[in-house]
């Protein structure tokens, strides 16, 4: 971020509620919790599981946010076994199960690797726990010697998935400098930096959207496993 704003770019961390239609097919301006209003030429807007509440006639049955524990375990003191480089990250599809080994000390990160409930970002439950005895049985099986290991840690994310698994980039097609960009799973932040080119490429210099990422493919019914 620092570097994006030595080059000019103005950081604003706000709430945006809603993205209200203009009077003819461009968006002016936005305006955040606070009521500034924003203008620019061009909006992007990439809010992870946020999306379809800003957009819910257009996005609410296309983009799919689900509620998504993550368990973290305490190897026993002293076994590197479960830390990198010894420990991959890994994932079981047969099970539905992935993990990634115990780094900086913050234990051995294990979850389900399947869609959970529907999820609202902002009202959603975020106590941890509904998947516990779930993975603590899969420990005991694949890794007896985490068996009895402590939970150390839990968190409550989402996924946001479109129907087919593919990012949703694209214009909102009623208004014309406004982009629409989502649907990254759990995988968004990974894909960022080039995700980001890609898109800014889009806005800056035009160019042809692929077929898989434009919102005509994305449909109303989820079809994609999480894999």
């Amino acid at each position: 971020m620092g570097e994006a704003e030595r080059e000019g770019v103005r950081y604003v961390a706000a709430t945006v509620n809603t993205a209200p239609p203009p009077a003819g097919r461009r968006l002016e301006a936005v305006t955040t919790g606070s009521g500034e209003r924003i203008c620019g030429a061009a909006f992007i807007f990439a809010c992870g599981p946020w999306l379809s509440k800003l957009f819910p006639d257009l996005l609410g049955d296309r983009i799919f946010a689900t509620r998504q524990e993550v368990l973290y375990f305490g190897p026993p003191a002293g076994d590197l076994r479960f830390a990198s480089p010894a420990m991959p990250a890994w994932i079981d599809f047969g099970e539905e199960m992935y993990g990634i080994p115990d780094i900086a000390a913050r234990g051995f990160k294990i979850a389900l690797d399947r869609h959970g409930p529907p999820f609202d970002p902002d009202t959603g439950d975020r106590a941890a726990g509904q998947t516990f005895d779930a993975v603590r049985a899969y420990l005991a099986r694949r890794f007896p010697a985490l068996r009895d290991a402590p939970l150390v840690a839990a968190e409550v994310c989402q996924y946001e998935n479109s129907c087919n698994g593919d990012f949703l980039i694209d214009h909102h097609p009623e208004l014309e400098n406004v982009w629409l960009v989502g649907g990254g799973s759990g995988h968004g932040f990974k894909h960022g930096p080039a995700l980001g080119e890609y898109v800014a490429r889009l806005v800056a210099e035009g160019g042809t959207i692929d077929e898989r990422f434009q919102l005509a493919t994305k449909e109303k019914v989820q079809q994609r496993t999480v894999y």
